[in-house]
């Protein structure tokens, strides 16, 4: 039975031993128990227990703890984690027992001083690069019990991962106003990152509506009851030592639009109609505007009609209005999230309340000429409508017409110039100004004008100056005035003084006397130093003078020779054989300068023609040929000096006949034909040589080779025993020269030589004054049949041979010895 129960329960009917197993007890209740034996006659009484049994487990020492893991390595410290055993031992774990073994060492040591029960630790003080294995064992009240399995070996060092980032959010999200939203994600790295929030660039921070929360592996970013502005691109950073990575997510709070932005403004206003305009919402809320509900009321009424809801234009006609009554508009703005609060306008009254512009004031003329006018006016009242045009009338004086001067449209300037005016005739004008409505009244006419350019005196004479002298006279030069006044320039009258006079004295007594930019003021002494001046004069009278900006000794000018070379006069000048040569040079000095053309030292051809000006000299030979070039030069000499310029003229041409034609290895189908080069290669480099033959027999030269560069050629195929002539000629860009030709002819036949001695030779007979000889033939006839035989004889002791005939035979009788 249950201790708190005094109802006793049965557990087993028959036990034919001495124990018995009780099941179905509860753990950590107290029973009471009773045995009674039994035979066949009946039950014995019961003994009971003396006291109380608590039902519980027996007590033993934990069970080893689990999952020991490490969950963070620096260089001085290891951080480790782990469960508790799956049985405690029945009795509640006191305590944790954390202990080391440095790898090379046999023995684990103690790690944890106090009493830990946290299933965490941090072991700090290490060395770094030291290996460690680690073990942990848990304690009850009975004692401690078995270690873990040992984590695997940790060396100290700083671990470094880069940062990664999974974020559960899309790159956009739209939020209504109002509600709450969140940005979440999941991050790591080593060492543990630093996580930042920023919204348009700007840090995050909490309040009451924002809140942030950040574990060592998730991320999160709340926003209660947002409102428009938690609108804005948000990026989350998480960065360490060794990177970052970003997340970005473009948040748009959408609400439905703020009102239309006031006020309404009446751009039309009839009788049975309006136009209005306004403008748009100064935020959208989030969304485009879809469209504008417009409504209207009457002032003296309570209800507003709908006027249109499907206009998306800021501007709306308001329709079917009573003339003279006052209405009022309302406006409201609509989203895809819902409708604005309503702009309401003022009170309007339908009535016509639009004219035609007023007459413009008298308009005043300006800038007139002999064609032209420009008439300027002030913009009156537009009669409510703006003005779209101007009109611009003129007419003479005493005519009665008025004739508009343009059919273009004059707007939006308050000034026209008016064309096509005769010159000299009265004019007056008049400008109308008009709107949708019509034209209004014309102004009163302008004051009356006549159409002539205005005259004024013309502006000084432009860069005066002394540009020659001469012993009694100085020639002066200037450019005409930049303002001519309106006016032709007559002439100009210039005037000199004296240095050290006071007075000025005129050079030339009327300006038509000079109507030109130069003079030459003469009469003056020699040696003495002037100043000079000059002016323009028109029709209205002399300009302001302009002087030369230095006084001016009246001496004779000495300037040595100067060559100013043309392109033609450059080191060396190339022209073709039949064009025309042209040398050409500026020339400077003064005085002017003795001009000599010279070839090689000596006179130029007759043929050349050679021009002198006072600014330079040409020199031209027309149909040039090879001859005409040479080096040429030009000598210009005056008292101050003298200067000499050199031009090398080469005339191309054809080159000129090949020298020193030579034919040697003459056979009897061939022969080496040889030359050398031009004496003149016409300028241009030989291209090629051109060799040709010819049978004596026949009138035709049959070319052998055209192409050829070199100064040599082997001519094949001869006929044998026929006598050949044969030419070269050389040729350039510019063509070929002329043929030089053998003297005479060569005959294809192989060379001659002489026979070979004849063989054998000895006497057949002798007699006193006579020896009978014979021989037999040489080895070799030289290449050509043997015509005789020479017979020499000596006397013994003798130097000399002496000659006694010449026979055909192989045979000869000596006599006369």
């Amino acid at each position: 039975r249950e201790s708190d129960h005094r109802a006793w329960t049965p557990v087993t009917c028959t036990v034919t031993r001495q124990n018995a197993t009780i099941q179905g007890l509860i753990q950590g209740k107290a029973y009471f128990f009773r045995i009674a034996a039994e035979n066949i006659i009946g039950m014995g009484p019961f003994t009971e227990t003396t006291k109380e049994i608590l039902i519980r487990d027996p007590i033993t020492v934990p069970d080893r703890p689990e999952d020991l893991e490490v969950k963070a390595v620096t260089k001085n410290s290891v951080t480790l984690t782990w469960n508790p055993p799956k049985y405690n031992g029945g009795s509640d774990i006191t305590m944790y027992v954390l202990e080391s073994r440095l790898i090379g060492k046999d023995k684990f040591h103690k790690v944890t001083k106090e009493k830990m029960l946290d299933r965490k630790f941090t072991v700090e003080g290490l060395k770094e690069g030291d290996t460690y294995e680690y073990r942990v064992s848990a304690c009850n009240i009975v004692g401690q019990g078995k270690p873990s399995f040992c984590t695997k070996p940790i060396t100290c060092k700083d671990e470094i991962a880069p940062p990664t980032l999974d974020l559960d959010f899309r790159d956009k999200l739209i939020v209504r106003v109002g509600e709450a939203f969140s940005l979440t994600g999941r991050y790591s790295g080593k060492p543990a990152p630093k996580v930042t929030w920023l919204k348009d660039d700007i840090v995050v921070k909490e309040d009451d509506r924002i809140k942030i929360k950040t574990t060592p592996t998730t991320l999160c970013l709340g926003v209660l009851k947002s409102v428009r502005e938690d609108t804005g691109k948000y990026c989350v950073t998480v960065e360490n030592s060794t990177g970052s990575r970003k997340g970005y997510c473009q948040v748009n709070v959408v609400d439905r639009p703020s009102p239309p932005v006031g006020p309404v403004i009446f751009d039309e206003v009839f009788k049975d109609h309006m136009v209005v305009s306004w403008k748009p919402p100064l935020d959208d809320g989030g969304s485009e505007i879809t469209n504008y509900i417009i409504e209207k009321k009457d002032a003296h009424k309570d209800v507003w009609m709908p006027v249109t809801s499907a206009t998306v234009k800021t501007t709306c006609k308001i329709p079917k209005l009573l003339e003279g009554r006052e209405y009022q508009i309302r406006i409201y703005a609509e989203n895809l999230y819902g409708i604005s609060d309503p702009l309401i306008s003022d009170e309007m009254k339908a009535k016509d309340r639009f004219r035609v512009p007023d007459a413009p004031e008298q308009p005043i003329i300006k800038d007139i000429t002999k064609d032209s006018a420009v008439v300027v006016w002030n913009k009156p009242y537009d009669g409510g409508k703006p003005i779209t045009n101007y009109i611009v009338e003129k007419k003479e004086t005493m005519a009665t017409r008025w004739v508009k001067v343009t059919k273009d449209p004059i707007f939006p300037g308050t000034k026209f110039k008016v064309p096509d005016l005769l010159e000299g005739c009265q004019y007056e004008f008049r400008v109308s100004a008009e709107n949708e409505i019509g034209v209004g009244d014309p102004s009163p006419p302008s004051k009356p004008i006549f159409a002539r350019d205005p005259i004024a005196k013309p502006s000084p004479p432009v860069n005066p100056e002394a540009v020659d002298k001469t012993k009694n006279s100085v020639d002066l030069s200037w450019q005409p005035p930049r303002h001519d006044g309106n006016s032709k320039i007559i002439g100009y009258l210039i005037e000199y003084q004296k240095v050290g006079d006071e007075e000025w004295k005129q050079a030339n007594l009327t300006a038509d006397s000079c109507p030109e930019t130069n003079y030459k003021v003469t009469g003056l002494t020699e040696g003495l130093t002037y100043k000079f001046r000059v002016k323009a004069v028109n029709a209205a009278g002399e300009s302001d003078p302009a002087h030369v900006p230095d006084p001016v000794e009246v001496k004779d000018r000495l300037e040595p020779p100067e060559l100013i070379l043309d392109a033609n006069m450059a080191r060396e000048q190339h022209v073709k054989a039949g064009d025309t040569l042209r040398l050409s040079a500026v020339i400077k000095g003064v005085p002017f300068p003795k001009v000599t053309w010279k070839k090689e030292d000596h006179e130029v051809s007759p043929k050349a023609d050679i021009e002198v000006t006072g600014v330079g000299s040409k020199l031209e030979i027309r149909n040039t040929v090879h001859e005409d070039g040479g080096m040429y030069s030009l000598t210009v000499e005056n008292p101050a000096g003298s200067k000499t310029v050199s031009v090398k003229v080469v005339v191309l041409d054809k080159p000129g006949p090949p020298r020193n034609l030579n034919i040697s290895d003459v056979r009897s189908d061939s022969c080496y034909i040889t030359w050398m080069e031009p004496e003149d290669d016409g300028g241009s480099v030989i291209t090629n040589y051109v060799v040709e033959r010819r049978d004596v027999a026949s009138a035709q030269w049959v070319a052998i080779s055209s192409s050829s560069k070199k100064r040599s050629h082997m001519a094949k195929y001869l006929m044998e025993g026929t006598q050949y002539l044969f030419r070269v000629a050389a040729e350039n860009q510019y063509g070929r020269g002329p043929y030089v030709e053998t003297l005479k002819p060569i005959k294809a036949i192989d060379p001659l030589h002489p026979p070979g001695p004849p063989k054998n030779l000895h006497h057949v007979d002798v007699d006193k004054t006579e020896v009978s000889l014979v021989w037999n033939r040489p080895d070799r006839d030289g290449g050509a049949e043997i015509t005789g035989y020479l017979v020499e004889y000596q006397e013994d002791g003798a130097d000399e041979w002496t000659k006694f005939q010449t026979v055909p035979m192989l045979d000869c009788v000596v006599t006369g010895l």
